[in-house]
């Protein structure tokens, strides 16, 4: 019962970080701009780099809070349930990564309207949308990934592998030995 608990409100605080990382990315992202037309909106400048730096500011921020959650939620599970927290990690990183696309490409800015070449056109910042979705993997794969960096280190650290033969050298000193004995 207490892993599922675990589990639950791990994926419950992602899914709220979620949110904030949306309206994040959304506050840090470049708009692309758009302009309105008889046809509906296109895009001002079909050459553009926002397209690809929206998605590299997603990749940031959400890898950002990523690293954050999982060094939070290595050192929260140290008490015996690390599982189910891992877990919640990735599938409340996914979860995560979802709301932000939807919280960011929700959140935008009021059209503004500028004056080009003696004509009055409608410049519009456009709305946030991936073009890489790999990128929604950012966040849960490096909250789990520093998970078990952080796990592995502490592992070695306290392993009794560490020092075999309880610090012992089972065949004495190196200088005990001599080579012309062979």
């Amino acid at each position: 019962m207490r892993h599922a608990r675990d589990f639950a409100v791990t994926v419950l605080v992602l899914g709220l970080l979620g949110v904030v990382a949306g309206v994040l990315w959304s506050l840090l992202a470049p708009r692309p701009p758009y302009v309105m037309t008889g046809e509906g909106p296109f895009l001002a400048d079909p050459s553009t780099q926002a397209l690809i730096a929206d998605d590299g500011w997603f990749a940031v921020v959400t890898g950002a809070i990523g690293l954050a959650c999982g060094a939070v939620g290595y050192s929260l599970s140290r008490r015996g349930r690390p599982l189910a927290v891992v877990l919640g990690l990735a599938a409340g990183g996914l979860l995560a990564s979802y709301l932000a696309t939807l919280v960011g490409g929700a959140v935008n800015l009021a059209p503004a309207s500028i004056t080009a070449s003696g004509k009055a056109v409608s410049v519009f910042p456009g709305p946030l949308a991936l073009t890489a979705h790999g990128v929604m993997y950012a966040w849960p794969t490096l909250a789990v990934g520093l998970f078990f960096a952080l796990e592995g280190i502490a592992g070695y650290r306290d392993s009794p592998l560490r020092t075999p033969f309880g610090g012992q050298d089972p065949y004495g000193p190196l200088s005990s030995y001599d080579i012309s004995d062979r």
